[in-house]
């Protein structure tokens, strides 16, 4: 009887669970993701993959996200067709890889002598960045959130010293945005390679020069093995950030549960990122010197001044596209100059004369 019984009750679930498996399926989202970075990619790569890890986690399960790197389902910098599409539905990128789409994206990732992580991040949050990025994107019909920050990039790794702006008069040199303009104009042949291909290049000659993060992301990728200068902070990145870009109208049909989900998780790898960048700098940059033998150096003030007047130059143009660019151009440089007088007289000043007492040597 009892056997009997287990049986009937085994039969009833049997046919009662694929009944429940549409109404389980109805509380759930999949997200699919692309990224610019390919797999278990030291720093950025990591990165992203932790990010589509993490807004699977912090829904419950709600939005399940399948990430796919760079090549896996589309190239590096085909993400933004692909999304926009509607065939996924984000990227992680930098959004200066657009600027053959608008040249106001650039401001959205870094820009010659632009703003530091936290400078950028006012910007963003509390003086109408967010808002002039929503602008841009929604031509395109996308919505972004930052989720990435490096922090102030490396000048380069150079197979030559550059002690003067003819140095860079014919230099192959990979470099994007509007920082690629300003070597551009200085003479140099310049491209905007995804990184899965800058190692091959450079070991090749096809590029003699390469920018491409800080020491702790640049240590992994081998550039030592082909240059060995390497510069410090340089004028084309500064800070800035990376982007989550979604397709505009699947995130308009999210719930505010699950748009305030996913920007926890943004806001969370931003911060994240930034801060292990940080905290590994410096370790990887003597392991660079100590155990790879590289050579440090920084550009000199003639060469920061030919950036400066190449960066003029460059600016104008932009400004010229469009009254977007203007727009964007005009918010960008006015917090600029409002937020980097401040930290000038407060943290400029904390920082110089604390490392003066305390004998730190950059």
């Amino acid at each position: 009887m009892e056997r009997r019984n287990f049986l009937k009750a085994a039969a009833v679930g049997a046919v009662a669970a694929p009944l429940a498996t549409p109404a389980l399926a109805a509380g759930h989202k999949t997200m699919t993701i692309v990224s610019t970075w390919p797999r278990d990619f030291p720093g950025l790569g990591i990165s992203a993959q932790r990010l589509a890890a993490r807004i699977t986690e912090l829904s419950d399960g709600k939005i399940q996200t399948e990430y796919f790197a760079a090549g896996e389902r589309v190239g590096a910098f085909d993400s933004f067709d692909e999304v926009a599409s509607g065939n996924s539905q984000a990227y992680i990128a930098a959004d200066y890889y657009w600027l053959g789409k608008h040249p106001g994206y650039a401001y959205f990732t870094a820009v010659p002598f632009g703003m530091t992580t936290p400078e950028w991040n006012a910007w963003i949050k509390f003086k109408g960045g967010q808002e002039l990025w929503d602008k841009i994107a929604g031509e395109f019909g996308l919505k972004a959130l930052p989720c990435g920050s490096t922090g102030t990039q490396a000048g380069g790794w150079f197979n030559k010293e550059i002690e003067s702006a003819d140095d860079l008069k014919g230099l192959k040199m990979r470099i994007p945005g509007l920082g690629g303009q300003v070597m551009s104009k200085l003479g140099a042949s310049t491209v905007s390679l995804p990184g899965g291909q800058i190692y091959e290049n450079l070991v090749s000659g096809a590029i003699e020069a390469t920018e491409w993060v800080g020491p702790y992301n640049d240590y992994f990728m081998k550039f030592y093995e082909a240059a060995k200068f390497y510069y410090t902070g340089g004028m084309h990145e500064p800070g800035g950030g990376l982007a989550f870009g979604m397709n505009q109208a699947w995130w308009a049909g999210l719930s505010t549960w699950e748009q305030a989900v996913i920007t926890a998780a943004c806001n969370e790898e931003h911060a994240a990122q930034h801060e292990e960048n940080m905290a590994n700098n410096g370790e990887y940059l003597a392991r660079l010197i100590n155990d790879h033998g590289v050579q440090v150096r920084a550009f000199n003030d003639d060469v920061w001044d030919a950036f400066g007047d190449a960066a003029a130059e460059v600016y104008e143009e932009t400004r010229g596209h469009s009254a977007l660019a203007a727009e964007i151009d005009d918010s960008f440089q006015s917090t600029l100059r409002e937020i980097g007088g401040f930290m000038s007289a407060f943290e400029g000043t904390y920082v110089n004369q604390r490392n003066r007492v305390l004998g730190i040597e950059a």
